[in-house]
């Protein structure tokens, strides 16, 4: 299955879906030193953000979240694409300066868990290669 949304930071990654079915922000929701959800009660705490597409509706939160991101890339705990339904000014910042590639307009109610996605952030495609 190909999913077409726009692609916001150029790149391409093919690894496994880690869907978020609410929003999410780096700052709070997720250890910047371990890569992991933390939100109590969130159905992906204590899931590993690292070398993953991260599919979630759409960020929310402080601008500080784009520098999670970006310490997440830097200590190889990002994930190595991120698609959402709706662009975030904070978590285009963040896939900006930390070159992770990025698709928005995608409906991820579409990608489950664990599905093996190719990423192309400036085409805009996300192809569902297997499900998960």
């Amino acid at each position: 299955m190909e999913l077409r949304g726009r692609g916001v930071v150029a790149g391409r990654c093919t690894a496994e879906a880690l869907v978020s079915p609410t929003p999410i922000s780096f700052l709070g929701d997720v250890d910047p030193e371990r890569g992991v959800i933390v939100r109590k009660g969130h159905p992906l705490e204590g899931k590993s953000l690292a070398g993953k597409v991260f599919c979630f509706p759409h960020g929310r939160g402080s601008t500080v979240g784009s520098y999670v991101l970006y310490t997440l890339a830097l200590k190889k705990l990002a994930p190595c694409a991120i698609v959402n339904r709706v662009a975030d000014q904070i978590v285009v910042v963040g896939a900006i300066i930390s070159g992770i590639p990025m698709v928005v307009g995608v409906d991820v109610d579409k990608i489950k868990n664990g599905d093996l996605l190719e990423v192309d952030g400036e085409t805009g495609v996300v192809r569902i290669l297997r499900g998960g």
